[in-house]
């Protein structure tokens, strides 16, 4: 009898400790995230899939396919090709691509690149129901859609107007009356 006695008031205990841990946080202040209108702040030492970082001056890859990331890839999910076109002092990548569904992010790649062309992406949401979009990534393909993107999001300044001209032409337009008063 006294051991079921300790039990209750056991169980009564801890059930009092529950709802106080549950009172408590009920009073704190939400820190849901209500994907996808709100993001979370990625880590700026986050690791998504691979990338090429563009050149400054000409927006395109600096890879010169030297084949050094595909050889210390221990999971040997990168291959790649490249060309020296004429007038070029090096090679330059034609083809690179990154099969993601190996890929383990170890950083190999990325360490042992001669000419620093490659870094990790922030890209954090990759999902699909399909594994073949995810088998054969081209980066060679996806910078030059990224470059296309920017350029299309980059506003075109308009070319400065003559301030005499334009201020003469408002000023004609403004004085003008509708035919008919």
């Amino acid at each position: 009898m006294v051991a079921q006695v300790k039990e209750v008031v056991g169980g009564f205990m801890s059930l009092l400790t529950g709802m106080g841990i549950t009172l408590r946080e009920f009073f704190k202040p939400t820190v849901t995230i209500h994907y996808p209108r709100q993001t979370a702040k990625i880590p700026e030492r986050f690791r998504g899939h691979i990338q090429f970082k563009p050149d400054p001056e000409t927006g395109t890859s600096t890879c010169i396919a030297c084949q050094l990331c595909a050889k210390a890839c221990p999971s040997d999910c990168i291959e790649l090709d490249g060309e020296k076109k004429p007038g070029a002092k090096r090679k330059s990548v034609t083809w690179f691509h990154l099969d993601f569904t190996t890929c383990s992010l170890c950083g190999a790649c990325i360490e042992v690149c001669p000419v620093d062309a490659l870094e990790y992406s922030k890209a954090y949401n990759l999902a699909s129901t399909d594994k073949q979009q995810f088998h054969l990534i081209d980066l060679v393909h996806q910078l030059e859609e990224r470059q296309a993107r920017k350029k299309a999001a980059t506003p075109v300044a308009p070319p400065p107007a003559d301030t005499a001209s334009s201020s003469a032409e408002s000023s004609s337009t403004q004085n003008e009356q509708p035919a008919g008063n």
